[in-house]
């Protein structure tokens, strides 16, 4: 199981799975809070002199994720946020989205989780905002704060990577990896069963 974990963690621990880790923390059903900070940390203190790249790679990630994540709120529309959102998240979103301009509703990304970002992205689509003002403002103030901990990072990283050869490390390693399976597997079910029941009451009104 160690061995496992260690050969995912090694394969996001690179450029490609920063990116990667960028776009699916983005995404509707992935689940893992602060993974792409988490990956992106660890990067730079490796290699304090790449500070500047691996902010730009987050970005970009996360930038091509939520801009898959805001077409799909846009294709399914106001009405098909209800099998995305949960009920009580989506009305205090919905109101949020309403009230706010594009740029406003993006420099939101800037919040660290448990802030629930997509949720805002699904809306923003589905509420027809300005994609291109929305995810250039997204970019930018995701770029701040992943700019931000690089910088950190590649000032304080040596503790960091002392810290990563022990048995704790590999434990909250284990743990986050566990957490991202059981809340992705969770999120997938839930969005599933809703576009079903969905159906089913589309058939039934046709009937």
């Amino acid at each position: 199981m160690r061995s496992l974990f260690n050969t995912l963690l090694s394969y996001f621990l690179t450029p490609g799975g920063l990116l990667l880790m960028g776009a699916m923390d983005a995404s509707v059903v992935f689940f893992l809070p602060l993974g792409i900070d988490f990956v992106l940390i660890i990067l730079t203190a490796r290699k304090p002199e790449l500070f500047w790249l691996y902010p730009l790679l987050a970005t970009a990630g996360s930038v091509i994720g939520a801009g898959v994540t805001f077409w799909i709120g846009r294709k399914v529309g106001e009405r098909g946020l209800t099998r995305l959102v949960r009920p009580s998240t989506l009305k205090r979103v919905e109101q949020r989205v309403s009230h706010r301009g594009a740029i406003s509703v993006a420099a939101l990304g800037v919040i660290p989780p448990p802030f629930p970002f997509t949720a805002f992205v699904l809306t923003s689509g589905a509420c027809r905002l300005n994609p291109w003002t929305f995810l250039s403002t997204l970019a930018g103030v995701r770029l701040v704060r992943f700019m931000a901990e690089s910088v950190l990072a590649a000032r304080y990283g040596r503790g960091l990577l002392a810290f990563m050869q022990s048995t704790t490390f590999t434990a909250i390693v284990i743990g986050l990896a566990a957490l991202a399976i059981i809340g992705t597997i969770v999120s997938a079910v839930a969005v599933v069963r809703s576009v079903k029941r969905e159906k089913r009451a589309a058939r039934a009104t046709a009937a």
